[in-house]
């Protein structure tokens, strides 16, 4: 194990004896410090950060860290690469039940979930909002799947786009029995 694996599991050591939340608030707490809206921080910003969260990190662990997901070569970490690698690894069974809920998901079996597949398994026409006439019923399916896609709202969701916001589900969840039964009961597999 390098120096920045050994800095990344002090860290997600950290974060996870916080409780269920401590890496989505870890997330949410880093959007706000990203004020330019660069999804990146440079490697006092993300030290400052941490510290504020109690967190702690010397400038030469938080410089390495930066250094590795520094994507195009600024001098930033990228925040979104970042927080994916400190979330812990999902075990098989995790990741099993994601690929039954996103098969589920996707009726046309082409690897990607858009409003047309939601169509046959999700229904919008109770949703308030629906009901109230400000929305049709594809708003809600697109704003559901909104809920799953990546930054870059494109209305397709693809597999790993699903798995990437399930493992974050994951990361707040302690065992696998757990994590199974709420995906088991959530998308009625």
């Amino acid at each position: 194990m390098d120096a920045v694996d050994a800095t990344m599991e002090k860290l997600r050591a950290q974060c996870l004896s916080r409780g269920a939340s401590g890496i989505q608030g870890l997330a949410r707490f880093f959007r706000q410090l990203d004020r330019d809206g660069s999804r990146s921080l440079d490697a006092d910003e993300f030290q400052r950060g941490l510290a504020k969260l109690g967190l702690v990190l010397d400038q030469a662990e938080a410089e390495d860290v930066c250094r590795r997901w520094d994507r195009d070569g600024s001098g930033t970490l990228d925040l979104e690469e970042f927080l994916r690698a400190l979330r812990p690894p999902m075990s098989q069974a995790r990741e099993a039940v994601i690929a039954a809920a996103f098969a589920k998901l996707d009726r046309s079996g082409d690897g990607v979930v858009t409003v047309d597949d939601l169509r046959g398994v999700y229904s919008g026409r109770a949703h308030p909002k629906v009901r109230s006439g400000e929305w049709t019923e594809d708003e809600v399916l697109r704003r559901f799947l909104d809920n799953f896609d990546s930054s870059e709202k494109d209305g397709q969701v693809t597999l790993a786009e699903f798995q990437d916001y399930y493992s974050g589900v994951s990361a707040s969840m302690n065992t696998d029995e757990e994590f199974v039964a709420m995906m088991t009961s959530a998308w009625q597999l």
